[in-house]
């Protein structure tokens, strides 16, 4: 079976996030979180990166069973993470770990243990800032991503299949995005082939669609295309989002449109949930 292959120090898989910079993500989301959708997704995406960060923390050091990468597409691409990690679009999660963009003291509300909540300052490592401005260059996008793909797969050959996570609130504007992102799932190691995930950020209230299996009841064309670009979720995924959700179907795929802010912290974490050896 596919999708089983021990993921170590001497066998790493990687997560590579697409991530819309356009100027729509400027425009607040259906949800009145009281940030745009730029703010909203880099948040979210600092978070997923830092629990990634933990899932390799063994004491006081970071195991580097992770490579993780980040390619913005906006008024133009930006393939890496900046600072000191600049220059390389993945990279091993003990550098991701320990070398952030920044640290920022953030007040957040915790549980106080008796019913209610109280406000603690807590340090949050930013890695990717939020960026909105331009088209939406998808397809330039994806085949970037073919590329880094095919080096890192040419290099880790038995690895557990490399996890491509694009967030976008729009149709990309450079083309057809269905292609290329056919010869990015064609990409494939021992293990199985790549895993592509789409969700769709929405500037609309109403309810999300996540992991269907089916397009019979998707809104319209586009929504469709995102189903057709989207990989189905191996077994250990399809578990996890059953745990959340479940009336999913086999057959459900790595796909949400009309996604809150909320929905899309979950869609990360389920899309970042492989099993892992230390």
């Amino acid at each position: 079976m596919p999708y089983t292959a021990e993921i170590s120090r001497s066998n790493p898989t990687c997560f590579l996030f697409l991530i819309d910079q356009s100027g729509s993500m400027a425009d607040a989301p259906g949800d009145n979180s009281g940030r745009n959708k730029a703010e909203g997704v880099a948040k979210a995406v600092n978070s997923i990166i830092q629990e990634l960060v933990y899932r390799c923390a063994k004491g006081e050091h970071i195991l580097d069973r992770y490579y993780i990468g980040v390619i913005g597409y906006g008024d133009e691409l930006s393939l890496g993470f900046t600072g000191d990690l600049a220059g390389e679009v993945l990279c091993p999660v003990s550098a991701v770990g320990n070398k952030p963009l920044r640290i920022e003291n953030r007040k957040m509300l915790v549980d106080d243990g008796a019913g209610g909540v109280l406000e603690q300052t807590v340090r949050f490592p930013v890695w990717f800032d939020p960026l909105a401005d331009g088209g939406t260059p998808m397809c330039e996008a994806i085949r970037a991503a073919h590329s880094v793909l095919s080096e890192f797969i040419a290099e880790h050959p038995r690895c557990f299949p490399p996890i491509v996570i694009n967030i976008t609130d729009g149709e990309a504007t450079d083309g057809d995005p269905e292609p290329p992102s056919e010869q990015l799932r064609a990409l494939a190691s021992e293990d199985g082939n790549v895993l592509m995930m789409n969700l769709h950020i929405s500037s609309q209230p109403g309810a999300p669609i996540l992991f269907p299996a089916s397009d019979a009841n998707l809104p319209d064309k586009y929504a469709n295309l995102l189903f057709r670009m989207s990989s189905p979720l191996p077994p250990t995924m399809l578990r996890l989002a059953r745990s959340s959700y479940p009336w999913i179907s086999d057959g459900a795929r790595g796909f949400g449109f009309n996604a809150d802010m909320a929905g899309l912290a979950k869609f990360l974490d389920i899309g970042t949930r492989v099993s892992a050896n230390r």
